[in-house]
C-alpha cells in the first residue's frame, strides 16, 4: 500500500491507499476545508458553540455532517471536524481504492480487504499502546475515533486518558467521544461515560480508559493486547 501525509492549514491527514492518489486527494480536502471555512466566517457560532446548532438546508455537506453528529450526540458541532474529513476523505478515496485508511488526530476512516490492528493511545496509563482492536474486512467501512481529557490539544471537559468510540459514521464517532468524554470524572467517571454512550443511537460501543482502569460498553471489535 502507499502511505503518504497531506497537510492543509489545521489539516494533518495521514492516509493508506492502494495507488498514489495524494494530489486528488490534497485537491478534496482543500475543496471541503475552504467550505468548512467560507461557512464559519459567515456563521461563527458555529466554530464557538458548544451546544447543537441548526443550520440551513442548503449548507455545505460538510457543515450539514458535522451538524447532524454534534446533534446526536449533544455537543457542539466542531466537536466533529476531524472525523467529518476523515469521513468525507475516505469516502472519496474509496471510488479509486479498495483499500483506504485515513487518519486525522486520532479520528480514523477505515476499508480493508485483510486484518488490520488498530492500537490506542492513552497518554500515561498503563494500558497505552497496550490494547487495540483487531479489525476484520467484514466490519469496515468503520470509524475509529479518541477522544482525551489527559493527551492533545482537543477540548475535553471530562478527566479520560482516552474515549475511543466505533461506529460505521466517523463523523459520528468523533462527536460521540467528544461527548462521552466529558461525562468521565470523579471516581465513577467511566460508569458515567458509559451511561452517555447508552443515550447516544448511532454508534457501536466505547471503550473508556481512566488511570489503572477500563470499561467497554456494546459491540467491539476484538480488543487485544497489542505488547
Amino acid at each position: 500500500m502507499k502511505k503518504f501525509k497531506i497537510r492543509y492549514k489545521e489539516t494533518g491527514l495521514f492516509v493508506l491507499t492502494d495507488k498514489d492518489l495524494k494530489e486528488r486527494i490534497e485537491k478534496e480536502l482543500i475543496f471541503h476545508y475552504n467550505l468548512l471555512e467560507n461557512y464559519i466566517r459567515r456563521n461563527p457560532l458555529f466554530l464557538a458553540s458548544y451546544e447543537p446548532l441548526t443550520i440551513e438546508k442548503d449548507a455545505p455537506l460538510i457543515v450539514k455532517l458535522m451538524a447532524d453528529s454534534a446533534k446526536r450526540a449533544g455537543v457542539g458541532p466542531m466537536a466533529s471536524v476531524a472525523g467529518t474529513f476523515s469521513e468525507l476523505i475516505g469516502n472519496f478515496i474509496l471510488k479509486n481504492s479498495k483499500d483506504v485508511i485515513v487518519e486525522n488526530g486520532g479520528d480514523i476512516f477505515l476499508k480493508v480487504t485483510k486484518q488490520r490492528v488498530v492500537g490506542i493511545f492513552s497518554g500515561t496509563s498503563q494500558f497505552s499502546e497496550r490494547i487495540g482492536f483487531r479489525i476484520n474486512p467484514e466490519e469496515t467501512p468503520l470509524g475509529i475515533c479518541t477522544s482525551s481529557g489527559s493527551v492533545g490539544h482537543s477540548i475535553s471537559l471530562g478527566e479520560s486518558d482516552s474515549v475511543t468510540v466505533i461506529s460505521k459514521s466517523c463523523s459520528l464517532a468523533d462527536a460521540s467521544a467528544t461527548a462521552i468524554g466529558n461525562c468521565v470524572k470523579g471516581e465513577n467517571g467511566i460508569e458515567k461515560g458509559i451511561e452517555k454512550a447508552k443515550s447516544i443511537e448511532g454508534i457501536d460501543g466505547v471503550l473508556i480508559i481512566k488511570g489503572e482502569k477500563m470499561g467497554m460498553y456494546g459491540r467491539l471489535p476484538e480488543v487485544i493486547r497489542t505488547f
